[in-house]
């Protein structure tokens, strides 16, 4: 079998204070990295009140951009993820922005939830710290968000993400850039309290060393370093020292401590509130710092993809668990789903991967809203799907896969497509087709084996052909797609099935299905 892996990997991190990239070559099972940029674009900085980004931190995020594209062009074959955090996550105009970096970018975007951010954090530090604790404390404070995570090895065990990062602080207390002792210890105690509903989980966790990445734990520990209050760690006495130096200076602009960088100044007295908070609050007595962060975790998880290890394919498996799917009945509509998949992929122009990925994703999980109540399951299923915290989606891949489900029963909600983009919504409106009749074939739940149906598609038009003697015992069936004949109007396609053009069975469809025409 011929090996189909790309030569590289790039990840890029939307964060809510810089823009990452790191570029790897694969060697073996290890990405090594050859490239690394870094703007600091400040969204979160360009957030208003009335949580619009403002045209000029758009612009700074765009200019970045068309630099890492043009790099990306040079690189070759190289496989690349895109990720947005908070501020794309908040930001009401988020669409806009991300519209516009797609095409600067080459590539598409997936805004992550506080969850996700957090577990591909862990995942990137576990790859780049010793593998000799049992157990870890994994901060990160960015610009826009802070996530807190315990894990075990490269497995995560407890997650929280909270809406604080070192520019929404900085902006909320300390505005005009002067810094007193009041509002440092109003940040420090606003920080705790955010803090507070999960401390005693994170307490009891066990862990047994705290590591932190994020360009403010790295700015705080260069600090202290060039300072003499600590050996490359941060320790709870050396973070002291350094809030009490930042207090004194009285102002971002007299701020000039050895080892801190001019960029990092302006927003280090949110981040440094956020970090003692974290300290006191958890009993932190030392913190070592991590190289590795999102983008890292980014690429490891990329990784996994190629090599047939997703995550993704995990947190399915853990749904099906968790909300006690009928895993048989799950593979009868899958396997029914992949076949009318394979019969129009080329008229609907379908690429494969992605469309068969989310197609059999839904398959899987279209019955977890029986765990609530029969009736309206499909409506339950879809609430769960897009609320859930489900380790390796995107919020986009939750609303798609939340939107099959909802719509593979009854009346097709056509509303709910609106909560997709563009190319999302075009690709919803095949896969609802394909994923009703697949559920719709196999209603019966029986071991037999269901007919092998072939679906002739065009753009406004469905042709499905099933066996005549099958129908002919199956009429439960028939008269299910004669009401799909109507379901399906919603979504302006028009249905006929066809049975053996050699037998009599397609006048009893004319019948069935009068509007065929």
């Amino acid at each position: 079998m011929t090996d189909t892996s790309p030569a590289g990997l790039a990840a890029i991190d939307l964060g809510s204070n810089s823009f990452h990239m790191i570029i790897a070559r694969l060697q073996g099972d290890e990405p090594v990295t050859v490239d690394r940029l870094r703007d600091q674009v400040q969204l979160a900085k360009g957030l208003g009140d009335d949580r619009m980004l403002t045209p000029e931190a758009m612009e700074r995020g765009i200019d970045c951009l068309k630099r890492f594209g043009q790099r990306l062009r040079t690189e070759g074959d190289v496989k690349v993820r895109v990720v947005g955090t908070n501020s794309l996550r908040v930001a009401r105009n988020s669409a806009d922005f991300r519209d516009r970096a797609e095409e600067v970018l080459g590539h598409p975007i997936e805004v992550i939830s506080g969850m996700e951010e957090a577990r591909l954090i862990y995942l990137g530090i576990a790859h780049v710290l010793a593998d000799d604790s049992a157990s870890r404390l994994v901060l990160d404070i960015g610009g826009g968000s802070t996530e807190c995570i315990v894990g075990e090895r490269f497995e995560v065990v407890a997650t929280h993400s909270y809406y604080m990062g070192c520019v929404n602080y900085t902006q909320r207390f300390f505005p005009d850039g002067k810094i007193t002792g009041r509002r440092m210890s109003e940040a420090v105690l606003a920080a705790r309290l955010e803090l507070q509903p999960s401390v005693r989980e994170f307490r009891d966790s066990g862990w047994t060393e705290a590591a932190g990445a994020s360009g403010t734990i790295r700015s705080i520990a260069n600090v202290c370093r060039e300072n003499g209050w600590g050996e490359g760690d941060i320790t709870a006495r050396g973070l002291r020292r350094f809030v009490k130096e930042v207090v004194a200076a009285g102002h971002v602009d007299k701020l000039s401590l050895p080892g801190l960088k001019s960029a990092r100044g302006p927003i280090i007295a949110g981040g440094a509130a956020i970090l003692t908070a974290a300290f006191e609050s958890l009993g932190i007595p030392r913190m070592q710092i991590a190289s590795g962060a999102l983008q890292e975790g980014v690429l490891y998880d990329l990784m996994g993809r190629i090599k047939h290890e997703d995550v993704r394919e995990r947190t399915i498996r853990t749904f099906q668990d968790r909300y006690h799917v009928d895993r048989a009945q799950a593979v009868r509509v899958e396997r029914t789903a992949r076949d009318l998949l394979e019969s129009v992929s080329e008229g609907w122009e379908l690429k494969r991967t992605s469309a068969e990925r989310f197609l059999v994703w839904a398959a899987r999980l279209h019955e977890i809203g029986l765990t609530v109540a029969y009736n309206h399951h499909h409506k339950h299923g879809a609430y769960l799907i897009a609320n859930a915290d489900m380790p390796g989606f995107s919020q986009d891949d939750q609303r798609l896969l939340s939107v099959l489900v909802a719509c593979h029963r009854r009346r097709v909600r056509t509303e709910v497509l609106e909560h997709l983009d563009k190319l999302d919504r075009a690709l919803a409106q095949k896969l609802i087709v394909l994923l009703r009749l697949a559920v719709l074939l196999n209603r019966g739940r029986s071991s037999s084996p269901t007919p092998h149906p072939r679906l002739e598609a065009s753009s406004d038009r469905l042709l499905l052909r099933l066996p005549s003697d099958w129908l002919e015992s199956h009429p439960l069936t028939g008269v299910d797609l004669a009401g799909e004949v109507s379901a399906l109007r919603d979504l302006d396609l028009k249905l006929q099935v066809d049975s053996s053009p050699e037998d009599d069975w397609y006048d009893v469809f004319v019948a069935w299905f009068p509007n065929r025409n």
